[in-house]
């Protein structure tokens, strides 16, 4: 038996003990008390709403915590924004472009008593936007008005986030942006928080790290689950080396319709579907490359849930310059045969754009189109179209451009993604370009610089609109990470940001996308990828939220049909 399956073996016989001592997908003795066990990754790196990048993390604090708003799938299957811990909202258009949201909270409580005010989300969304805090989800906060106002002198009261009082916050926004309830007042990043129990967890923590100074792991504030106070429907009961189990919170509020009672396991994935396999757990995330696999064999209908990313390699435009250097190289590259090394979901990039983006009722991508030729049959002239330009630009078969480098995160498929890459760059177009693995961090750190030439990175959005996957690239902006400037591109962004939700929003969101890839040349998108997940069939209501977390407080028993 190999090493890795002596290991899930044994990893298996310990969690199956421990799932039979805590029950599986059960109701009590009194047939009403549901427990839901889901396996949903590793282990959580972070309890932190603003560092929570893994989607394990991020369903434990979704059911944890409640935002102004959240997400519910309604009886035709929609995803809908619905009243959180928010009871309404009021929007008003100011003179000068900008829109206030007023929200007045519904009088929830913490897990301890103590009410949900206005200012736990200000202190919350002020950390978040704080750039010594150094969140990825800061971004989500840009459209508020004062953003880059606040983090250039890091006096976050700039920020137009405020409590009117107790119950009642103002957000202005610089202009539309009619995602904004949908996507940022449901994110993770911008949940509630309590200062007066961050500060106290902190020192807590900061007293065991003075006990403990040479310990492997330093004490966070968010360590210990069951310390924390949360405002969702959920509060943490039992942490174990493997588990976590979660019980109604008894301030939520609201009635739960739910499980009375969520046990999340952590395991790799191969445990993960053997758990799964034998009933030791009812839902688990993400299904394995074979298993999926496996799914496509036994029906060619079956699709994977689109992941809001895109890999692609992304041109320093303040160091490579030159519009048919960049274009050659995005030519040059056999998408078919990349997307193939990224697995089984793996699929050429039509655009930047990924599929599973809403346009009104449609996908934005399936409306806009195909930006990029991705087909193998037309590779060859593509080739040929590609070397005509390197000429046209006075460089045969890479003469003079020395040495290049292409950067890239040395994690998963991303090494053999760039050996490939460099390959057809060499073959097509006789360019010496060194593929070099660097850690995420480093690889952030480049970017950011633009210390880089070349580099492979995933494209992602805080948001789960178009926009998001657009707005990053304007002239100036801190997040521009090709150092790209157009002064077109910029009005059309600035338009778009404006602009109320319709055909013309969406119009220059098409016409933004093929500035920035079609005439431009800006980056080259590779390919996407989706994932899969298992909820037993004895159960109903429980959804993947379309950024990646799940959503199980809604999950119930499929009624029994009499024959």
């Amino acid at each position: 038996m190999k090493l890795r399956k002596r290991l899930a073996a044994l990893a298996l016989a310990a969690l199956t003990l421990l799932t039979c001592l805590t029950g599986c997908g059960s109701a009590g003795d009194d047939g009403d008390r549901l427990s839901l066990s889901v396996r949903v990754g590793d282990k959580p790196a972070t309890y932190d709403p603003i560092y929570a990048e893994e989607i394990g993390d991020q369903t434990i604090l979704n059911h944890l915590y409640e935002n102004l708003m959240r997400l519910e799938k309604d009886e035709n299957g929609q995803i809908t924004a619905v009243s959180g811990a928010a009871k309404n909202v009021d929007v008003k258009e100011n003179a000068d472009g900008t829109v206030t949201y007023t929200f007045r909270l519904r009088g929830g409580k913490w897990s301890d008593g103590v009410e949900v005010k206005a200012g736990d989300f200000v202190y919350a969304w002020q950390r978040l936007a704080d750039p010594a805090t150094a969140s990825v989800y800061a971004p989500l906060l840009s459209i508020v008005s004062g953003y880059e106002q606040a983090r250039a002198s890091g006096d976050m009261s700039l920020l137009a986030v405020s409590a009117k009082n107790s119950s009642t916050l103002t957000v202005t926004l610089d202009g539309h942006y009619d995602w904004f309830l949908r996507e940022v007042c449901t994110s993770i990043a911008t949940m509630p928080l309590r200062q007066d129990v961050v500060k106290r967890l902190k020192e807590a923590a900061d007293a065991v790290n003075e006990v403990k100074p040479d310990s492997d792991s330093s004490a966070r504030w968010w360590s210990d689950p069951t310390m924390l106070v949360t405002n969702g429907p959920y509060t943490a009961e039992t942490l174990t080396g493997s588990t976590l189990t979660l019980t109604e919170n008894a301030n939520y509020g609201k009635k739960i319709t739910g499980p009375d009672e969520l046990v999340f396991h952590f395991s790799d994935e191969q445990t993960g579907q053997i758990l799964y396999a034998q009933e030791l757990v009812d839902a688990v995330w993400p299904l394995s490359e074979e298993e999926m696999a496996a799914r496509i064999t036994a029906d060619e209908t079956w699709q994977a849930d689109p992941v809001l990313e895109t890999y692609s390699v992304l041109f320093n435009w303040s160091r490579l310059e030159e519009d048919g250097i960049r274009r050659a190289l995005s030519l040059a590259i056999d998408r078919d045969a990349i997307a193939a090394l990224a697995g089984v979901t793996g699929k050429p990039a039509a655009g930047l754009v990924p599929p599973g983006v809403p346009e009104g009722e449609q996908d934005f991508r399936t409306s806009g189109g195909d930006l990029i030729d991705m087909t193998s049959e037309g590779y060859a002239d593509r080739c040929t179209q590609a070397v005509r330009l390197m000429q046209e630009a006075g460089y045969d078969r890479g003469s003079d451009l020395g040495t290049l480098e292409y950067l890239y995160a040395d994690e998963g498929t991303n090494g053999a993604v760039a050996e490939a890459l460099c390959r057809m760059w060499r073959s097509v177009l006789g360019l010496n370009i060194t593929p070099r693995g660097v850690t995420k961090a480093e690889l952030m750190t480049a970017l950011r610089s633009g210390s880089y030439m070349l580099a492979g990175r995933a494209i992602s959005a805080v948001c789960n609109d178009a926009e998001c996957f657009l707005m990053d690239w304007t002239s100036g902006n801190s997040d521009n990470l090709l150092h790209y400037e157009n002064s077109a591109f910029d009005t059309l962004m600035s338009i778009i940001a404006k602009a109320e939700e319709g055909s013309a929003r969406m119009g220059c969101l098409h016409d933004a996308e093929d500035l920035l890839l079609e005439i431009d040349c800006a980056l080259a998108p590779l390919y996407t990828a989706g994932t899969a997940w298992d909820l037993r069939e004895t159960y109903m209501g429980g959804f993947r939220d379309p950024r990646g977390w799940f959503d199980f407080r809604g999950v119930y028993l499929r009624p029994v049909t009499v024959q």
